[in-house]
């Protein structure tokens, strides 16, 4: 599973001009599911993103998590993070959970996020929408995290 995460002062994503979610100061959460991804690889990611030390302390650096700086989450599905990009000059989309996971596994995030210990703020994106992001980047600061699925040899896929 995949979280591209951007620092902002402020975010919203629009679907067809109407404002879906918004947030001011914390972290836009881009969102990737992969075939192998299961609850147990949201849950960890979820845990990695909260506790992600990318906000500034007193002192100015990077020592502060987004539940430490009061910070909200915007979480915003993004299948294209998922992208086989190393051949070619088109992406594929093979490497992408089908929709029926990825929505699962989204959701899962999203209602675990909202549940979490201090939980931020967390306003959402549209699940199969096409979607209009804007943000301001703080920083900038972008975040690239992942977590992998252990091998489950045999097992079934989504």
């Amino acid at each position: 599973m995949i979280a591209l995460l951007q620092r902002v002062t402020e975010a919203a994503v629009r679907v067809d001009q109407e404002l879906v979610g918004a947030i001011g100061p914390g972290l836009v959460v881009l969102l990737g599911v992969e075939p192998s991804d299961r609850e147990a690889e949201a849950d960890r990611l979820l845990e990695r993103v909260l506790g992600y030390r990318v906000f500034d302390d007193e002192a100015g650096r990077m020592n502060r998590n987004v539940l430490d700086a009061g910070g909200a989450l915007l979480v915003v599905p993004q299948f294209t993070l998922a992208a086989e990009t190393g051949k070619g000059s088109r992406p594929g989309f093979s490497t992408a959970a089908g929709p029926q996971q990825g929505r699962r596994l989204y959701e899962h995030f999203v209602a675990r996020a909202c549940r979490a210990p201090g939980a931020p703020a967390v306003a959402t994106g549209r699940f199969g929408a096409r979607m209009q992001l804007s943000l301001v980047n703080d920083g900038p600061a972008t975040f690239w995290l992942e977590v992998h699925a252990p091998s489950r040899a045999g097992a079934a896929q989504d």
